[in-house]
């Protein structure tokens, strides 16, 4: 299967998947970092119905701020030596 026919795949004449085709899930919030939608939405999309697929669009620009909080670093080393 060529990159074209593969592609037809995610272009349908339905509310379009919010993929990006980066499918990495953070460990703490369990959401999708490309398309910030959560494992059990990706898993059930394609049988969501189209109010429920706008409803969970209209969500997700609000979800990237879970994304973009830091779980480490070097503040995160120093509190765990003290501990």
């Amino acid at each position: 299967m060529n990159e074209q026919s593969s592609d037809r795949v995610w272009k349908r004449d339905e509310v379009e998947s919010p993929c990006v085709k980066v499918c990495v899930i953070h460990p703490e919030t369990r959401l999708c970092t490309g398309c910030l939608r959560s494992i059990d939405e990706i898993a059930a999309w394609s049988r969501f119905s189209p109010e429920d697929r706008r409803a969970i669009m209209a969500e997700l620009p609000a979800r990237a701020p879970l994304l973009k909080q830091r779980r480490g670093g070097r503040a995160a080393r120093l509190n765990r030596a003290r501990d």
